[in-house]
């Protein structure tokens, strides 16, 4: 976890119940310490919920069940990452940053404005997650910071989306993973019976639908898809970034990406506990069209 994460030492669980009593039913009693009930979806969004009332001043952060609710320090990690890619680059102050698949949590702006005043765009191809996020966005005096743009076609990613005026200091997403609804649920059941916790009824303790986990042809797709996009749009941003969940899938987007011409590439390997994932960053601009960027 990075050394910036608020949560890289764990949860305070007193001072969120404190501020947060709705979170009190959803404390179990774990090794004679006090924890949440993970594999309760209910209690990890109320965690979530808490962590971001408390530490990041969202005071509202409502949408139905069913939707995406993601971990707040993976989520967080990233935003770090993508900090130090902009420092590295002279970017950090008053950066504009599109996330590609805002959903109904609108999660990655609400964090990269909070920790670091970035301004967002985000994008999604579900009018339903854009209008719930839109009233996040609404609740919390946000607008002026943050904007939303609907996807049209849900198999593009930046076709539709990017103008020619718009010049994004980086651009992030958290890709879907699976082909289809029912590789995701063998997916979840693979790993509940890992842990011991098999059920007749498979519950994904994050939640999320079909739009928001699958993509035709899974992760290595939408990722191809994602990088060749960016080609088409090499100036609307300085650096295009993504999360890539499975390792084996860097070496083709490294060769891709060299064919496109990128003249930069990084990977940023990332870990959460047991969970190692990793971010694909890279650039089109040459040596002199980053120095007029910065410029």
């Amino acid at each position: 976890m990075h050394k910036k994460n608020k949560h890289l030492n764990g949860y305070n669980l007193t001072l969120l119940k404190e501020t947060n009593p709705y979170l009190v039913p959803f404390i179990v009693e774990k090794h004679s310490n006090e924890s949440i009930d993970f594999f309760n979806p209910k209690a990890v969004k109320a965690l979530n919920t808490a962590l971001l009332k408390t530490h990041y001043n969202i005071s509202f952060w409502e949408f139905p069940n069913r939707y995406l609710c993601p971990p707040i320090p993976g989520r967080v990690d990233y935003i770090h990452h993508i900090n130090d890619l902009l420092i590295s680059s002279k970017l950090n102050k008053n950066s504009i940053v599109l996330d590609v698949g805002v959903g109904a949590n609108c999660i990655y702006p609400l964090l990269g404005h909070a920790v670091y005043h970035w301004e967002f765009v985000g994008s999604d191809c579900d009018k339903e997650s854009l209008s719930f996020a839109e009233t996040i966005i609404a609740k919390n005096n946000l607008k002026t910071v943050i904007s939303l743009r609907e996807q049209p076609n849900k198999l593009q990613i930046f076709k539709g989306i990017l103008a020619e005026r718009d010049a994004f200091s980086a651009t992030l997403c958290n890709p879907p993973f699976y082909k289809s609804e029912t590789e995701a649920l063998e997916a979840t059941q693979k790993k509940l019976k890992g842990l011991g916790r098999e059920t007749d009824k498979v519950i994904r303790n994050f939640s999320g639908q079909a739009n928001e986990l699958c993509y035709k042809g899974g992760e290595k797709a939408f990722l191809h898809t994602y990088l060749y996009e960016s080609a088409l749009h090499k100036k609307q941003s300085f650096w295009f970034t993504i999360l890539v969940s499975n390792k084996a899938h860097i070496k083709s987007m490294n060769t891709s990406l060299k064919k496109l011409k990128a003249t930069e590439i990084r990977i940023i390997e990332m870990a959460q506990g047991n969970k190692k994932s990793r971010i694909m960053a890279w650039t089109f601009l040459t040596k002199e069209e980053q120095e007029k960027w910065i410029n």
